[in-house]
């Protein structure tokens, strides 16, 4: 195979080429490094690069192929980790020179089941500084540029794991999700990015933003990459104790393109306020497009939907400000201006503030477990509009209440926080392209750890279309 197709095969493409010798470990990295040199100089996804230690892994790999070891459909796949995620002797920066020289003593959970694997590390991936943000800036080591257009955003705060996977720089990345950060940066850069459920992927070893609403998630531009990056890193851990117990299941077996007895909600709420009009258009297309496969379509209302801004906000502020007030107070000097005023805002939440909004939380919880009572999946598009422009502070869109645009963070937000509140498996899948040449995403979400149905609609509809096929012109 032409090594200039490597690096944009799927994680279950390579597995198979790698299991039966026609390729090697090493063909497939020397092509994602290829892919890295050719493409990050405009990209920047990369905050740390490890050519040599990850020729040294393709190495290995290929030797215990050779000798009858092969570990499983990762073994040899390249990978790369947002860097808030732990590895030993790798720095880990979390976005911030403030921590330009932490070098962590022992892998997160996740590199070190991935690194069982055999997977192979290529580097830590650009974020938003303390991912604290879902536009992908970072002054400290260059702002993210979208593979469909270096002048648009990438999206955040996984905005490296976002345009490295588009771009074909590594088959499978990692992201972290608190507001949106795994969906967002998939949605604007036509991957598939899933958040999974609340305590479904071990968040030891990672720099956490908010305890309550964190998800570490696998970001693919293929849906059976995301099952088999799960098959892998999912599961209880003892150094997490929100980790659910239990078996995981095997998610590839969820892949059957078969939708037929599925009941689709369709949420009102996310279809009304602020919403360009292509990207309503191409979302609609994609849940008929389900419903003529053999899913039921209904309409559903989300009634609190309006609140789940405020309720994220105070309960978002106060853990992250709790999780980051040592450097706040000490360095707050050295961090990128919009991340350190967010914050000094959850200085001023208050303790009542706060317990009013995880009391909200609970009805809000509640609310969204009776509509899934009714339906298997709720749907609607991922994010309102395309990828906006880099270090755009408000975005014009349908809708808006005045001509001065809407304000980025809570329009980027406004439909990926809910499932953040509800701890609900969500996924981002690609559904076209709106006029601007930039890609749109149906946004599926179901049941606490029923990961399988969300991947189940998710592959069928990817199986009825090519839009995952697309490559980007960078």
């Amino acid at each position: 195979m032409p090594a200039n197709e490597l690096h944009y095969l799927s994680a279950w493409e390579l597995s198979g080429l790698i299991r039966s010798r026609e390729i090697s470990p090493v063909d497939v990295v020397e092509a994602c490094l290829a892919r890295i040199e050719a493409t990050e100089p405009t990209l920047n996804s990369f905050i740390t690069l490890l050519p040599e230690q990850a020729r040294a892994a393709a190495q290995r790999a290929e030797a215990e192929i050779g000798r009858g070891s092969y570990r499983g459909p990762l073994h040899g796949i390249p990978v790369g980790l947002k860097d808030l995620f732990n590895t030993a002797g790798v720095r880990t920066t979390s976005g911030t020179r403030i921590y330009d020289t932490h070098v962590p003593d022992e892998d997160c959970t996740v590199a070190a089941r991935f690194n069982a694997a055999g997977a192979i590390l290529l580097g830590k991936l650009n974020m938003h500084p303390l991912a604290f943000g879902p536009t992908g800036e970072n002054a400290d080591y260059g702002h993210m540029h979208n593979p469909w257009n270096p002048e648009r955003i990438t999206g955040g705060s996984s905005g490296g794991s976002g345009s490295a996977t588009a771009a074909g720089q590594c088959t499978i990345t990692m992201g972290s999700d608190t507001g949106g950060s795994v969906r967002i940066p998939a949605a604007l850069c036509g991957i598939v990015g899933l958040k999974p459920t609340y305590g479904r992927i071990s968040r030891a070893g990672l720099t956490p933003l908010s305890w309550c609403l964190d998800h570490p998630g696998p970001m693919t531009r293929t849906v059976e990459d995301a099952a088999l990056a799960m098959n892998a890193i999912a599961g209880p851990d003892p150094k997490d104790h929100v980790t659910a117990p239990g078996p995981v299941p095997d998610y590839t077996q969820a892949l059957t393109e078969d939708v037929r007895g599925l009941r689709i909600g369709v949420v009102r709420e996310f279809f009304d306020g602020p919403l360009d009009g292509e990207v309503a258009s191409l979302a609609q297309q994609a849940i008929s497009a389900l419903g003529e496969m053999g899913a039921e379509i209904v309409e559903v209302s989300l009634p609190m939907f309006q609140y789940a801004q405020p309720i994220s906000n105070v309960i978002l502020s106060a853990e992250a400000t709790a999780a980051h007030r040592d450097i706040l107070l000490s360095d707050g000097d050295q961090l990128y201006p919009q991340v350190r005023d967010r914050l000094e805002e959850g200085l001023f939440i208050t303790a009542s503030e706060y317990l009013r909004a995880q009391q909200g939380r609970q009805v809000f919880c509640q609310q969204v477990g009776r509509l899934l009572q009714d339906v298997d999946l709720l749907a609607g598009p991922v994010e309102p509009v395309t990828a906006p422009e880099i270090l755009a502070r408000r975005i014009e869109i349908d809708g808006s209440l005045d001509g001065a645009g809407e304000p980025a963070v809570p329009l980027l937000t406004r439909y990926t926080r809910v499932y953040n509140i509800t701890g609900s498996p969500a996924i981002s899948v690609p559904c076209g392209f709106a006029s601007d040449g930039l890609p749109a995403a149906l946004h599926l979400a179901g049941r606490n750890f029923d990961e399988a149905t969300v991947l189940r609609a998710a592959y069928a509809y990817q199986q009825a279309h090519d839009w995952h096929r697309q490559r980007p012109p960078i």
